[in-house]
This record gives C-alpha cells, structure tokens and sequence, in this order.
C-alpha cells in the first residue's frame, strides 16, 4: 500500500477508536511513571474526559453517508454509531464507579483498572464497525482478555481468583466455538469480507454446502450464546459476576453483554441472512434456526428467573436476572422482524442505565459492610430515602413495571413477537409468565428497603462519581420511560438501521 493511498482514507470515521486508544494508551504510561504510592483515580477522570470526547467525535458522524475503509474492513454506519454510543456511554459511567471502589482487601494495581476498562471498550467499538471476519474476533479478543484481567484483579480475594479462572476456561471455549464455525464460513466463501460473504452466499444451491453452512451458524450462535450468558451456556456468569470487583461485573452485564449482541447481529444477521435454505416454507437458512432460538431464549427466561429465586448474595441475583435479560433480548433476534434492531437496542439502553445504577448503589453498600447478602439492604429507607427510593425506581424498571424505561423495552419485545407469521405465541406467554416470576425476587429487595429493621443506623454517604452515575441512571429510567420517543426519534435521525448491509 503506497502513502498516497493510506492517506486518502477517511481517517475520521475512526476518530472515536483512536481517541479511546490515545487515552488508554497515556494512561498505561502515567500509572508507570507515578510514583507507587500515588493516588491514580485521577487517570479515571482522564479516561472519563477521553470518552466524553469520543461521544462528541461520534455526534458529530450522525446523518453521514455509509463510509467503508481498509478494504471494508472497518465501516461507519447507522448500526455502529447506535451502539457505539450505549458502548462509550456505558464504559464512562463504569469508570465513574471504578473510581470510587474501595472493598476490603484493597485494589493495588489500580492503574490498570481504568485502562484495561477503556482497551475492553475499544474491541467492543472495533466489533460494531467491523465489515471483516478478522477485524470482528480481534475486537472479540481484545474485550474478551481485558475482561479476563479485569475479572481476577482483587488478587488477594478467593473469590476473584476463581471467577478469572472460570471466565478464562469458558470464554476460551466459546471462542474455539466460534472460530470453528468462522473457518467453514470462510472456506466456503472463500473470503473474510462481510459484505462479499453475503453475496457469494444468496446463489448457493448444493446441500452439502447449506448442510454445512448450517452447522457452522449453529457453531457460531452457540460460541456467541457463552459470551451472552444464555442458559444453558450461562454457568460462568454468577461466579463471576460474584469474585470480580463490583464495576468490572457491571462492565460485563452491560458493555460486554451489549458487545455480545453486537457480534450477534452484525455476523450472523449479514453472513447469513441471504443464504437459502432449500426449503420453500422458510426461504432462507436462518430463519430455520429460530425454533432453535426461540428454545434458547425460553430456557434463558426460565432458568435465569427461577434460579435467582434462591439467591442470598445480590451479585450472584443479579447474575441470574441478567441472564434472565439476555433471554428476552433473544426473543427479538428470534422473531427476526425489522423491528428487530430497534427494539434491541432500546432494551440495552433501558438495561444500561437501571443495571450500573443498581450496581452504583450496590458497591457503596458492599464496601461499607463488606458483605453482599440481601440483608444488608435492610432499612435502607432510613439510613438513606432518597438512595433507597433511586434504588426502588431502577428495580422497578428492571421488573419492567409502566413508567420506566424497562417497562417500554420489555413492551417492544413482546409486541415484536407478533409481527412476524406467524406469531411466536407461546415464545412471548413465556416471556411473561417469567416475568411475574422476576417480581418475587425484585421486590424480595424492595421488603428489605422499606419494610425491614435497619441492623446499621449510620447514614450512608454516596462518594461524587457514584452519586453521579446514580443521578443518570434515575434520570434515564425515567425519561425513556416516559418520553421513548426520544431514543426513537435518534434511531429515524440515523436511517433506523436501513443500511446495515449497504
């Protein structure tokens, strides 16, 4: 490639990328020149300034033409200006809570908290820009390794130790899955392209090729469906979710969980949405996957909801509910409808914000007592009214009760259910019936807040960075609870996902 054509490339659609990496880059080489005992939280406003920049960069790209570089492997589109955003949004308000986290044992190496978040936030913007096979599981990789990292970073902790060890064996299973579904796709296509793996695919006729290509997307779903957290392939989650330090598990259920979907969508809607599949009832070949689909998506629901019933220790709960949201935002990707897109990504948005602001909450109370059971939320309502009633509105809003954003999310998806024929039926009753499970445990917390004798009489005091995330949080649930077509008037203000595959 001569200099000519490397500088006639539209560097600024990557200006977001290089920003984040710029940032995550000084950091590392300030927390090695800092003295050792010197306090590094500052490197989180930093990170914060670098991320708040970034958004200002990707505001900025709203309205442009579909912009490809490197080949097409790198594209700016409506997808990836939508979820990029919910990606740097969440990664700010994490670092926010990164800051603040003060449990027991101690964090030494606090440098690397903030700048393994933001390197684990790149791969996730990498992903939702990627038009390449290659430039997808490199974004995988590199938010998969700083999640692993960033996992086991209270090294003096049992339980941390362990949750690395686990989230390593499996995400390092999933990705084999996926890589080995990859490698038939490419073999078949012959190429790593998204855009020309599409084409080469909408003219395949032989059986053996269809035969094969359905084993490789059955692969590459299964993979994806380890990083999600969808039961059956959910075991790692609660363990995890339990030894990793409280902002790196709300970095996993939200930024990691929406890169997940991501992948999901952008690899498996793109390669295998124009594949014919043989059959004259279900012309193409994912559609003859939703039955699969939809029985992940129910047994996630199922499993998620009635597991976290038993549970004591309100990450390990929370674990289970975000399976139990893994499976509804499944119900949208089985319906396969063009609402698809819309409503998944206003359910992560509404998910973004009750989920870092119930964990926002949760730190403070755990670093306090140094304890994560349940009981320690009682009498919350009178050490603190008005972080108790924040915390009951974001519950609420993950229980989907009208008002909140989570109510407006969960309507989506349950009306999406019907739009396609025919009608997934006994996919939205279940969704549901799982519902009204969620609400025992939900509200279990609510009995604890408000109706439970405080063992604690001293006043809770909410550190800036937390008070401001909880603040936001509140502020979204309510909002896009109340005024939805905020967010959707953005969606149209970006062409609705209309050139996803353009």
């Amino acid at each position: 490639m001569d200099l000519e054509t490397l500088l006639g490339y539209e560097w600024g659609i990557m200006a977001p990328e290089f920003i984040i990496l710029g940032v995550a880059t000084l950091l590392s080489l300030l927390d090695l020149f800092m003295g050792r005992n010197r306090d590094r939280r500052p490197l989180a406003w930093i990170g914060i300034a670098g991320i708040i920049a970034a958004i200002a960069f990707l505001v900025g790209m709203v309205g442009n033409d579909v912009t490809s570089i490197l080949a097409d492997t790198f594209r700016l589109d409506s997808f990836a200006i939508a979820f990029k955003l919910l990606l740097l949004v969440g990664a700010g308000m994490v670092l926010l809570l990164a800051m603040n986290d003060q449990p027991k044992e101690g964090i030494e190496y606090r440098g690397e908290y903030f700048y393994l978040l933001l390197t684990g936030l790149l791969g996730a913007m990498v992903m939702s820009s990627s038009g390449d096979l290659i430039t997808i599981f490199v974004g995988l990789e590199l938010l998969s390794i700083s999640s692993y990292i960033l996992a086991g970073l209270r090294k003096r902790n049992q339980l941390s130790n362990e949750s690395a060890m686990k989230y390593v064996i499996n995400g390092s299973i999933s990705t084999a899955i996926t890589l080995f579904g990859l490698s038939y796709v490419y073999g078949l296509a012959g190429t790593t392209n998204l855009k020309e793996i599409f084409l080469s695919f909408s003219n395949l006729q032989g059986n053996q090729e269809l035969y094969i290509l359905g084993i490789a997307l059955l692969m590459i779903v299964v993979g994806i469906s380890f990083k999600l957290a969808t039961a059956p392939f959910h075991m790692w989650a609660p363990d995890v979710y339990q030894g990793a330090p409280t902002p790196v598990t709300a970095f996993l259920s939200v930024v990691s969980k929406t890169a997940g979907f991501i992948v999901l969508l952008r690899l498996v809607v793109t390669v295998f949405g124009n594949v014919p599949s043989g059959d004259e009832e279900s012309p193409f070949l994912l559609y003859r996957l939703q039955d699969f689909i939809a029985v992940l998506a129910g047994i996630t629901m199922i499993v998620g909801n009635t597991v976290a019933l038993k549970q004591r220790n309100i990450k390990r709960l929370l674990a289970y509910s975000s399976i139990a949201h893994a499976g509804y935002l499944l119900v949208a990707f089985a319906t396969l409808s063009y609402f698809m897109f819309d409503a998944i990504w206003f359910y992560l948005l509404a998910y973004l914000f009750m989920n870092i602001g119930v964990f926002a909450i949760i730190q403070v109370i755990s670093n306090k007592t140094d304890s994560e059971d349940i009981s320690e939320f009682a009498g919350l309502y009178q050490r603190s009214p008005i972080t108790a009633i924040a915390l009951g509105i974001l519950i609420l809003s993950l229980a989907g009760i009208p008002g909140t954003a989570g109510f407006i999310g969960k309507v989506n998806i349950f009306l999406g259910a019907f739009m396609t024929n025919p009608a997934h039926y006994v996919l939205a009753s279940v969704m549901i019936a799982t519902t009204v499970v969620s609400y025992f445990y939900y509200f279990g917390i609510f009995t604890q807040m408000f109706f439970r004798p405080a063992g604690d009489k001293s006043k809770i005091q909410l550190p800036v960075g937390v008070l401001i995330v909880m603040i936001l949080s509140v502020v979204g649930t309510i909002v896009f609870g109340l005024f939805p077509g905020i967010a959707f008037d953005f969606l149209t203000s970006i062409n609705n996902f209309g050139d996803f595959v353009n």
